[in-house]
């Protein structure tokens, strides 16, 4: 039986800053991620898929945090083929358009390849300190079932070597009938773990939550049943707090994930005021309980 480890997917979100969930003394970022990590063993970084990080950042989050703390990093939106902002590039690699948002299309072939070994080498201090745990790769609604979009996924993971990837899909192309066996099977196959999700069902970027396990690893994201699932205000998105019978549905997946792993991921990514740190709470204890009775 692995090891189930639950957190959220953020720690600086402004609105669990207005919440009150942290303790007036932690009043800077320091201390914030300190009391944080005294909370949850695991943390999903989500600012990265909008600007990639520096060495020097990630080396103080490394710093911060105990031993055995695990982050995992959300892919830059460009290597996950995102429309993003020129502006959110390195400086030096930002392409000559006029356009606010460009494709990898968009860019010089070279300046493409660094971007990937600049975001990858800024993961070394987590590295060094034994923290990274998964690069999440999310991938958009449009990356459909397909042999190009295959061959994509085991070039992220050859490109990302030795570390870790876990792939999330937002198109149920992926496990429409017989497309299910053939994705988990491509999946173990390669040994990429897949992102199982809780999420709104009937939209376009449903996918539905098969808890399976396509690695050692297991990721579980959960990102609320929201009815304004479609709305461009991610607080309308992703406001959406989980009711406790909820979440004890996915204690029994979530124990079988860990049968079958080393190691299970559980995030909440419903990131509305203190909604997320709450659930991740009330989870936790959920599965002390099943694992005492």
């Amino acid at each position: 039986m692995g090891d189930i480890k639950v957190g959220t997917a953020s720690w600086t979100d402004k609105t669990l800053l207005a919440s009150g969930w942290y303790p007036a003394e932690a009043d800077n970022a320091e201390k914030r991620l300190a009391y944080y990590a005294t909370q949850f063993p695991l943390v999903e970084v989500d600012a990265t898929y909008y600007t990639p990080p520096a060495e020097q950042t990630v080396g103080l989050w490394a710093s911060r945090t105990p031993p055995g703390f695990t982050f995992n990093i959300k892919a830059f939106s460009l290597l996950t083929g995102h429309p993003t902002k020129v502006s959110a590039i390195y400086k030096d690699l930002r392409p000559d358009t006029d356009k606010q948002n460009v494709y990898p299309g968009d860019l010089p072939a070279q300046s493409y390849e660094d971007i990937w070994s600049r975001f990858l080498s800024a993961m070394d201090p987590l590295v060094d300190a034994g923290k990274l745990g998964v690069l999440l790769f999310q991938f958009p609604p449009w990356f459909t079932i397909r042999r190009s979009n295959k061959d994509y996924l085991v070039e992220v993971a050859k490109r990302c070597s030795p570390l870790r990837v876990a792939v999330e899909f937002r198109h149920a192309s992926w496990f429409a009938g017989d497309n299910q066996a053939e994705t988990l099977d491509f999946l173990r196959k390669h040994q990429l773990p897949y992102v199982v999700v809780d999420m709104p069902q009937g939209y376009k970027s449903s996918v539905p939550p098969v808890a399976e396990a396509t690695a050692d690893l297991a990721v579980v994201r959960f990102h609320g049943h929201s009815d304004k699932w479609t709305s461009k205000d991610i607080y309308e998105r992703f406001g959406y707090r989980y009711a406790t019978d909820e979440l004890a549905q996915w204690v029994p997946k979530l124990r079988r994930l860990a049968a079958d792993t080393g190691e299970t991921h559980a995030l909440m990514n419903n990131c509305y005021s203190d909604y997320a740190q709450r659930n991740a709470g009330e989870l936790i204890g959920l599965l002390t309980s099943e694992n005492v009775s």
